[in-house]
Formats: C-alpha cells, structure tokens, sequence
C-alpha cells in the first residue's frame, strides 16, 4: 500500500456517529497515527471489530457505564483505551452518538513510519524478513504497543484532532475487498457466531488463523 500521510486529512467527528458496523468497514484503509515529528509512528488499518455497546453481550458497555468504560458513553470519535492481561493496551474508536455506546476495535495496521521506534517498543529487531514486519502489528494488543499508545496518555483523545496526538487521517487510500468475520476470542452465544469482525482481503499484516482470512 502507498504511503501519503502529507495528504491525510482527518477524519471529522460526524464519521463516527454511526452505527459501529459501518464506521469499522469504513475505517478500514484509513491511517492511524500515533505521536509527532520524530516520535510520530503510524499504520494503515486493516483489521478492525464492532462492538454493539448495551445490545452485545461482548461489549465493555454491555452491563451499563463504570470507571473503565465511561469514554464509550461519550461523544463519538475519541479514543477508548483498556489494558489486558496486565501489560497490554487495546485501543477502540467511540461510536455512535453521546449516551449511546458503541465502538470499533483495532486489531491490526500495516507498519508505515516509525518502524525503528514500533520495533524498540516490541522489543524486537527488524532483520528485513517479512515475518518480523508482518508481527510487529498483528493482533491489538502487539499493535499498541507498538504505536506506543497507553490508557494514560491516550485513554479519550479526539480522532478528529491531529493536535491530540492520536488521530485517524484518511489519505484516499479505498481497499478493493473487504471480508467479514466473526470476531476473535469471543466464545458466548449469540456474540460468538456475529460477523462484526472487518479485514481487508489479502493483507499479509492481519492477526487470527489463516482459513478466518480467506476469501
């Protein structure tokens, strides 16, 4: 994929008052950058969630609003950021409009500026292999860590506001397919058997086993 972040303009806020399903396809391709100038990492993305908020039982929201999940209850398009197993951040777009919650998580990029910071933050070398590059970003958990997003840091930062210093930017970059799954690592019924999970087809930087990313 082309790389024109000088041509990225982000994304406005109305983009994300919608119904999380539709802001996760159309989200896919669009640019995640993470920081500025020389600390500025980025990545196209191209696996992402839905989550239905109060109607899905795997939705933070799904029990009502705490502490933790306060940010998916607030007005669409800021960042969502919890911490898993202890040690890594996921990071999610708020969806929807105020007092409706919904959300989109990212689960992957494909790797296009900072590499040498998101491999030092991984805590990996970058040997040239496409394996090494391929990993760097797979899964939500390696992916913000990576982009070295923290709940403390980035835990409701505005999308739409490059001065945040987390932002989605929209380059023109449109994907030729885009496959629909079920999500992964949900295993209650009905939310296990939903396809809310959204690729762009043949990407060699997705996370998840192969046969769920097969045309």
């Amino acid at each position: 994929m082309n790389f024109h972040l000088e041509h990225a303009q982000a994304i406005p806020q109305k983009f994300y008052a919608r119904d999380p399903r539709e802001v996760a396809r159309d989200l896919l391709g669009k640019i995640l950058v993470c920081g500025r100038g020389r600390t500025l990492r980025a990545g196209r993305l191209v696996e992402v969630e839905a989550y239905l908020g109060l109607a899905d039982p795997a939705s933070h929201a799904y029990r009502g609003p705490t502490p933790r999940n306060q940010v998916m209850f607030g007005p669409p398009g800021h960042a969502y950021v919890y911490l898993i197993y202890g040690m890594y951040f996921c990071v999610n777009a708020v969806c929807e409009h105020e007092g409706k919650p919904g959300a989109v998580l990212f689960r992957a990029v494909e790797p296009l500026a900072g590499l040498p910071a998101m491999a030092r933050a991984r805590e990996v070398e970058l040997d040239g292999s496409d394996r090494t590059l391929i990993n760097l970003t797979a899964g939500p958990g390696r992916m913000g860590t990576a982009l070295g997003i923290t709940r403390e840091k980035h835990n409701n930062k505005r999308y739409f506001d490059p001065a945040c210093g987390l932002w989605i930017g929209d380059d023109g970059f449109v994907p030729k397919q885009v496959l629909e799954t079920t999500r992964i690592g949900i295993t209650s019924q009905p939310a296990a058997s939903w396809n809310l999970r959204y690729v762009v087809a043949g990407s060699k930087f997705l996370s998840g086993p192969r046969w769920l990313n097969r045309a």
